[in-house]
């Protein structure tokens, strides 16, 4: 019998990358530079909500954004373009999310003198991005109405690390077998602290209590 070396591996395979994050919000918080990370399937309406919201918000905070996908830079032309903001585009070379090191790498970019909020808008998908600490301050996601209000049933990590779900769409939910409380009960089934903000992004219905959720998070961070 062929005797073979047993190797216990007991160190997580996302250990350095949450000490980078660590690291990476360490040095944001010095800065008074707060990071959003926004995660969502594609299609659910993530670029257009930013347009909407930061064009509530830019009077009263500096943003920048930075566009994550796999290729291509309609995003960040669109946001620039529809705010006048600063707006970078991260490519991932096929990978589907963003990490510390990769957000780093995209926030060495960005012009942070003065930066109050960074929003990273992460690459769409509902499973990957949740996996991985990009050093943000709270992770966001957008569930769009279509997508069924089953999702965080579908996708619990998603929205068990998830400090904010916007529920977009809501102009059409009468038109899907969408049940909003069943989807609150869902998310709060997977993580009870969550907050639930329904918007329409087309109309911007709603739009104004994520401002206000954000701002908020942006002062306490900041004192």
């Amino acid at each position: 019998m062929t005797d073979v070396r047993v190797i216990e591996i007991k160190k997580s395979v996302f250990a350095d990358n949450d000490e980078d994050a660590s690291r990476l919000r360490s040095e944001l918080k010095s800065r008074g530079t707060y990071l959003l990370n926004l995660m969502s399937s594609p299609g659910s309406g993530k670029t257009t909500t930013l347009i909407q919201l930061i064009n509530r918000i830019k009077d009263k905070i500096k943003v920048a954004v930075m566009e994550a996908d796999i290729d291509s830079d309609v995003d960040a032309i669109k946001i620039k373009d529809a705010t006048g903001i600063e707006s970078i585009q991260l490519h991932t070379g096929g990978m589907c999310h963003l990490d510390a090191e990769m957000t780093r790498q995209g926030l060495d970019n960005v012009s942070l003198e003065g930066t109050d909020l960074v929003i990273l808008e992460n690459v769409g998908n509902l499973v990957c991005p949740a996996e991985f600490d990009t050093g943000a301050v709270r992770n966001a996601m957008i569930l769009s109405v279509p997508e069924g209000h089953d999702k965080p049933l579908k996708y619990p990590l998603m929205f068990s690390v998830c400090d904010l779900v916007i529920v977009n769409k809501i102009d059409v939910m009468p038109y899907f077998d969408f049940d909003i409380d069943k989807c609150s009960e869902y998310v709060h089934m997977r993580n009870p602290k969550a907050r639930i903000i329904p918007v329409c992004a087309k109309t911007g219905e709603g739009v104004d209590a994520v401002a206000e959720w954000l701002l908020e998070e942006v002062y306490n961070w900041k004192h």
